[in-house]
C-alpha cells in the first residue's frame, strides 16, 4: 500500500443516483426516512422491516413521490435465516448492493436491578446481532464485486457515552461501534466505505414508547423529563440527511447534532470533567427516579 494509500481514500459512493440502497427499520423514524431520501436522491431503495402495514405505508409514499422501490420485504433482523433468503433474493433479482444501512433498533433503559434477562438479550439481538447479520449476508458480495461500496451502521450517543439507565442499550450500541471502527479498516482495501451515526436525541416513536425498567411513565416527574427531552430531539428527516451525508462524503463519525459531538469531544480530552458530569447526570436520574416511585406510591394508596 502506498503512503497515498494510507492517507486519502476516494469516496466509494459519491452520488446515490441509480443506486442500490438496504434500508433496514424502514417502517418508521430514521429508517423511513432515510428511504425518502435515498429514493428522493435517485437511489434504488429496497426497503424491510418487521412491520408489514407500516412497511408497506413507506413503499406507498415512496411511489406517490416518483421513487423506485426495487424490493420491500417485511421481516425480523435476528432470524439469520431470513436475512439469509432475503440477501440471495435482493441479489439473485438485483445484483450486489451499493449501499446497506443497518438503521433498525429497540430501545430500553433502567437500572441494573431492575433490567431482565429479557432486556438484556433483546438490546443485543435486535441491535448488534441484527446488523451483524446483514454485513454477514451482504457485505461479502461488495468485496467480490471488487466496485466499493458503503456500509452504515447506527449507533447511538449511547456507544459513545456513559449515559445513565444505559447499560443494556449501551452493550448493544458499543459493540456496533466496535465492529463498525474494525470493517472501516478491514474494508478499506476493497474501497468500501463505513459510516457510523451516532444521533442524540430524534423525535421518532421510540422517543414515546421506551421501555423504562422500573419506573412508572405516567408520572408526572417522568412525562417532564420525556417532554424535556423530545424538545431537544431533531427530525428524523435531520438524522436521515446527516446519515446520508455520511456516505458521499465518506465519513466515519456521523453526528445528528451538536450536542453529542461535544460531550465526545469533551469525553475524549477531558476525562475528569466528563466523569463528574456523567456522575452528576447519573444522581439526578436516580434521585428522579425516587421522587417518582414515592409519589407513584403515594398516588396509588391515596387513589
Amino acid at each position: 500500500m502506498s503512503v497515498r494509500d494510507l492517507l486519502v481514500m476516494a469516496t466509494p459512493v459519491p452520488s446515490l443516483n441509480d443506486k442500490y440502497v438496504v434500508v433496514t427499520g424502514a417502517a418508521g423514524g430514521i429508517g423511513r426516512a432515510t428511504a425518502l431520501e435515498a429514493a428522493r436522491r435517485g437511489a434504488r431503495v429496497i426497503v424491510t422491516d418487521i412491520n408489514a402495514e407500516q412497511l408497506a405505508s413507506t413503499v406507498a409514499e415512496i411511489g406517490s413521490a416518483g421513487g423506485m422501490v426495487a424490493h420491500s420485504e417485511a421481516g425480523d433482523v435476528t432470524d439469520i435465516d431470513w436475512v439469509r433468503a432475503f440477501a440471495a433474493r435482493v441479489e439473485s433479482e438485483h445484483g450486489v448492493v451499493d449501499v446497506l444501512c443497518n438503521v433498525a433498533g429497540v430501545s430500553a433503559w433502567g437500572t441494573v436491578e431492575n433490567l431482565t434477562h429479557e432486556t438484556w438479550k433483546k438490546m443485543v439481538d435486535i441491535n448488534l446481532m441484527g446488523p451483524i447479520h446483514f454485513i454477514e449476508c451482504f457485505v461479502p458480495g461488495m468485496v467480490r464485486r471488487g466496485q466499493g461500496g458503503h456500509l452504515v451502521n447506527v449507533s447511538s450517543a449511547a456507544g459513545l457515552m456513559a449515559l445513565p439507565w444505559h447499560s443494556a442499550y449501551s452493550a448493544s450500541k458499543f459493540g456496533i461501534r466496535g465492529v463498525s471502527e474494525v470493517l472501516r479498516f478491514d474494508l478499506r482495501r476493497h474501497g468500501i466505505g463505513v459510516s457510523l451515526v451516532c444521533p442524540g436525541a430524534v423525535a421518532t416513536p421510540l422517543v414515546g414508547t421506551v421501555d423504562i425498567a422500573g419506573v412508572d411513565r405516567e408520572n408526572p416527574r417522568i412525562k417532564a423529563a420525556i417532554r424535556h427531552f423530545e424538545k431537544r430531539a431533531v427530525s428524523p428527516e435531520t438524522a436521515a440527511n446527516a446519515l446520508l451525508a455520511g456516505v458521499t462524503k465518506n465519513r466515519f463519525l456521523v453526528y445528528t447534532s451538536t450536542d453529542i459531538r461535544f460531550g465526545y469531544w469533551m469525553s475524549r480530552k477531558f476525562a475528569l470533567p466528563y466523569e463528574i458530569a456523567m456522575r452528576v447526570a447519573n444522581d439526578r436520574f436516580d434521585r428522579l427516579a425516587r421522587l417518582s416511585a414515592v409519589e407513584s406510591s403515594t398516588s396509588r394508596r391515596t387513589g
